[in-house]
């Protein structure tokens, strides 16, 4: 959030007091939002040992063939939530996609260009930051694909 407001991008904060890490349904619901314009943030590594980050409404599960194909690796596997906070200062359930130790080369799915805003981590539990997508992508570069698994 520090970092939008340095950039002077408008945004809205949301903090709510929650138990342990609430799922990001749980999330949408607590916020009365629709679930599928809440994303979570997820970190994974390429058979190439390079990491990604994906984006994808806080309902649905993130298609590992589809994100490996959006990133150009062969495959593609979730980290273990141990290696989350070394590797990129937040803890699982806090994950921002914004303000990682490192830029990692990061998708979302392509129904976010579909909202006026969206909704994501900001860096806590229970902290959460809503923005448009076009806001979110004068912060960190992002790329759009189908990363979901269809049902």
């Amino acid at each position: 959030m520090r970092k939008l407001d340095s950039l002077k991008i408008p945004h809205k904060e949301y903090e709510f007091e929650v138990e342990g890490a609430p799922t990001g349904v749980e999330v949408a619901q607590i916020l009365n939002e629709d679930e599928n314009k809440v994303f979570k943030t997820l970190v994974t590594v390429g058979k190439t040992n390079n990491h990604y980050v994906f984006m994808i409404p806080v309902a649905k599960e993130l298609d590992l063939k589809k994100a490996a194909k959006a990133v150009n690796e062969k495959s593609i596997e979730m980290i273990k939530s141990k290696e989350l906070l070394p590797l990129t200062g937040y803890i699982h359930g806090g994950c921002s996609p914004i303000g990682m130790k490192k830029f990692f080369k990061t998708c979302i799915h392509n129904t976010a260009h579909t909202f006026d805003t969206i909704i994501f981590s900001g860096g806590k539990i229970g902290t959460q930051v809503e923005c448009s997508l076009d806001s979110l992508k004068k912060v960190i570069r992002i790329d759009e694909a189908d990363l979901i698994v269809e049902e």
